[in-house]
């Protein structure tokens, strides 16, 4: 299960209604706990992708690193990955699964007519098959 408050939520569904009809991406920062990932951060980051950001996104690897340094600094995981898809549902492409890494969160929200609509998580399993993760939102 992942767990994340409702202004995080809120800041990623802004964030993907901000760069509609692009793909908005960015980083989940938080802590895990065996079967319970908590959400405690999500971070924006520049959609790079050179071709078609309608359909595609890609962060820089500077980007990533950035991240990683976040995290051991405010002594948090790098859990995942959010990413919007403009006028698709919330569920992993094929190109997703093939930039997918084990252990991260997918978190995929579809934005329908520049609108917010269903925020779904993913993570790879065991078969290299994503797998919808059960995902709470709390108010506090």
């Amino acid at each position: 299960m992942v767990i994340l408050n409702k202004q995080i939520r809120d800041k990623i569904a802004d964030h993907g209604k901000r760069d509609y009809p692009h793909e908005c991406c960015g980083f989940l920062f938080g802590r895990d706990h065996d079967e319970r990932r908590e959400i405690i951060k999500a971070l924006p980051v520049e959609n790079i992708h050179s071709e078609d950001q309608r359909r595609r996104f890609q962060v820089s690897p500077k980007d990533y690193m950035k991240a990683e340094t976040f995290a051991d600094e405010n002594d948090m995981e790098f859990l995942g990955i959010y990413h919007s898809h403009p006028d698709h549902p919330s569920v992993p492409s094929e190109h997703d699964l093939k930039q997918a890494v084990p252990f991260f969160s997918y978190f995929i929200l579809s934005v329908k007519n520049g609108q917010p609509d269903t925020l779904q998580s993913w993570k790879l399993n065991s078969e290299n098959i994503f797998q919808e993760e059960k995902l709470k939102i709390e108010n506090h």
